[in-house]
């Protein structure tokens, strides 16, 4: 099967954004203000040896209320260039500072990355063109393997400059589509990890199996996590499945299950525009009994 035609309704343009999301716009928690500290971020790149050949960027922020001293709480972002851009749709360096200095977040390092590239050097940009080649089989596979990764590789790395906790209450992970579900599956796979998910408009549909994801809920033990699900009624409805649909079933799961969770049903399509509106409260909501 063939992945590269669904990758690429996800890109930031005109073209993808439907009527329904015409109505959320970003508010001032995603606006720069002249008397909040303003954290730092800092490029990098990676090559990886649990997914072999990839190479990929990543992006780590680090809070003007930082202190070696003492562990900060970590956040982990899929697509981590659609996240960290201060000009798309989320800006969730913004967002940050603004919910830290404010104390409604705990002082959190945030680490973007980005899907492997099957490629000797990175492309001059990130972003969606040319295509992570390796995206699909990263996000969409229900395994450890990505979650390997970040707990045997990056976290390790970004470790060996700043002060990151091992507590898994105060580690969070975000992605969007095919992120939302990687989010979801780490914290599934390693609970003993991360805790705390974040999926905007997420695949749970039968891209890689991830359709299964329900009826799992439903019948095993319940993980300790504490799920955010944003989506919308005009999102995709394709060949793998409704996305709309899966997001409902897993709403469904989540309660019947006992899960703490939220669940913001809108009327958007397949983009970040409903998630990066309401970013702000998600980031509330998800931290909201961690010490700051």
């Amino acid at each position: 099967m063939q992945y590269a035609a669904f990758l690429i309704v996800i890109t930031v343009t005109a073209s993808h954004i439907m009527a329904g999301d015409d109505q959320y716009v970003l508010g001032p928690d995603s606006q720069q203000h002249d008397n909040v500290p303003r954290g730092v971020v800092t490029e990098h790149s990676w090559q990886s040896e649990v997914f072999p050949g990839t190479i990929r960027r990543y992006w780590v922020y680090v809070p003007a209320q930082y202190e070696a001293e003492t562990p900060a709480c970590v956040m982990v972002f899929q697509d981590g260039h659609a996240y960290v851009s201060e000009s798309g749709q989320f800006r969730a360096p913004i967002v940050f500072d603004n919910l830290i200095a404010r104390d409604e977040m705990p002082v959190t390092i945030g680490i973007f990355i980005d899907p492997g590239h099957l490629k000797e050097s990175l492309p001059d940009e990130p972003g969606w063109r040319p295509r992570p080649e390796n995206r699909s089989l990263e996000y969409d596979s229900l395994s450890d393997q990505y979650a390997r990764m970040l707990l045997e590789e990056i976290l390790p790395e970004v470790g060996g400059s700043y002060n990151l906790t091992d507590d898994p209450e105060r580690r969070a992970i975000c992605g969007i589509s095919s992120g939302g579900i990687c989010a979801f599956t780490v914290a599934w796979e390693r609970p003993d990890a991360f805790r705390k998910v974040l999926s905007h408009v997420g695949s749970f549909t039968n891209i890689r199996g991830g359709h299964v994801y329900p009826a799992r809920i439903r019948k095993e033990e319940r993980r300790p996590m504490r799920v955010f699900l944003q989506a919308g009624s005009e999102d995709l409805d394709n060949e793998h499945g409704s996305w709309p649909l899966s997001n409902l079933q897993m709403e469904a799961a989540l309660k019947f299950a006992g899960y703490d969770y939220k669940f913001v049903y809108g009327s958007g399509a397949h983009s970040g525009m409903h998630g990066g509106a309401i970013l702000p409260d998600s980031l509330r909501w998800l931290w909201r009994d961690i010490p700051r």
